[in-house]
């Protein structure tokens, strides 16, 4: 069958009139293969895109890692501005959409990596696209080298984890004193076990090691640093993906919320936007996960001239913060998963608050969730998009809202 390309899919696939689905092709591009279950499976590029680029890893054939490499970096920016902007039009909306920020190659610098044993010894990598292959990645144009640096670490623990016919996820992040390395997917660590695990984070200068939420050694704090504060997070927990994608978002939020004198962040995690605020506002965090607020009031109690931040354990999704409670904030930085926060923007839209920062990773819910505050007297201005997962169909935001 001889298709040509008409749209690119939220997930990256090239679609054609079925809908049948392509994998690394771009609209306009003719291409020929065999239909199995709605893909081409096979496909071979009879016209490329003018877009279309060589791609600059030596595993993008391979790896399932990034899906867009074989794109130009323009085509890509645009796309994905495209998407947000889809996105708000199916719900009425437009932003201000100001140029994306795309963080540069090798500096992602958190990643979740699969393990798997092998005959010789261990696979560690990403897998394979829409399979459970694992390819190793030594050439990888997304990691920062700091994490490439770790694989003989990580293949060492995955020999002790997992099996030939199981495999362990491998969280690993860069922190300022060194890697710090949470295993999944392996059971609790016996006696020999921990002896063995203690002397590769040592061998290997691991800043820390956690295994199945047990922690085995920890050498120096891998501390993050918010603002002018140093956090230790909790083993496993959110990292913006890079430093550079986290600066812009940072600063997008501190412009919105600029002269604000009581600020509320909603799901704080460990301070990404709460510590920043606090030098110039009085910053209240409010988070599902006890630790991560542990970790954040521990970091702002540390640092040196700071306003006053207070911590809340609350599920937002369940109890939201009505508007009683938020009257007493002058401006809301909140930061929601891929789901959104529908229960708390309609307490919010009840509000008075005057401004909104808001960062989503999903701009369909977005889009459904800002809809909801238009309605009820915000306007919708700055939006910047933020592209920190380079060559994934992944998008990140943030925008200001206003009441009116």
């Amino acid at each position: 069958m001889e298709v040509t390309i008409e749209r690119l899919g939220h997930q990256g696939d090239g679609i054609t009139t079925g809908p049948v689905f392509v994998a690394q092709a771009l609209p306009g591009e003719v291409v020929s293969g065999e239909v199995q279950d709605g893909r081409i499976v096979a496909p071979k590029i009879i016209t490329p895109s003018a877009d279309r680029v060589r791609p600059p890893c030596s595993h993008a054939k391979s790896c399932g890692g990034c899906l867009l490499q074989h794109a130009s970096d323009e085509f890509v920016a645009n796309w994905k501005l495209g998407v947000v902007e889809t996105a708000l039009a199916a719900q009425g909306l437009r932003a201000e959409m100001r140029p994306i920020v795309t963080s540069p190659p090798k500096s992602r610098r958190r990643a979740t990596l699969s393990g798997r044993r092998t005959k010789k010894g261990a696979l560690v990598g990403f897998h394979m696209h829409a399979s459970d292959t694992i390819i190793q990645i030594p050439n990888c144009e997304l990691l920062h080298p700091a994490l490439l640096s770790a694989t003989p670490a990580l293949e060492a623990l995955t020999i002790i984890g997992a099996s030939r016919k199981s495999e362990i996820s491998l969280l690993v992040a860069q922190s300022d004193s060194g890697i710090d390395v949470t295993v999944k997917g392996v059971g609790p660590a016996d006696g020999k076990q921990r002896v063995e695990l203690a002397g590769i984070a040592e061998t290997y200068g691991l800043a820390r090691l956690t295994w199945d939420d047990e922690l085995i050694a920890q050498r120096f704090s891998p501390a993050q640093q918010f603002g002018s504060a140093s956090v230790v997070p909790p083993p496993g927990a959110f990292l913006q993906a890079t430093l550079e994608g986290e600066k812009m978002l940072s600063s997008a939020v501190l412009e919105t919320i600029s002269g604000a004198k009581h600020v509320v962040d909603l799901f704080a995690g460990c301070g990404t936007f709460s510590l920043p605020a606090a030098a110039h506002s009085e910053v209240h965090a409010v988070e599902s996960d006890a630790l991560m607020l542990a970790a954040l009031d521990k970091g702002w109690r540390l640092a040196q001239g700071l306003k006053r931040v207070t911590t809340e354990t609350r599920d937002l999704f369940r109890r939201p913060l009505m508007p009683d409670e938020l009257k007493r904030f002058d401006a809301v930085v909140i930061d929601p998963p891929r789901a959104g926060a529908e229960a708390q923007v309609r307490e919010l839209g009840k509000s008075n608050i005057p401004r909104i920062a808001m960062i989503s990773c999903n701009p369909v819910t977005f889009a459904r969730d800002a809809k909801h505050l238009v309605d009820h007297g915000y306007q919708l201005g700055m939006l910047q998009v933020v592209d920190q997962f380079r060559w994934s169909p992944h998008i990140e935001l943030c925008t200001a809202f206003r009441k009116t």
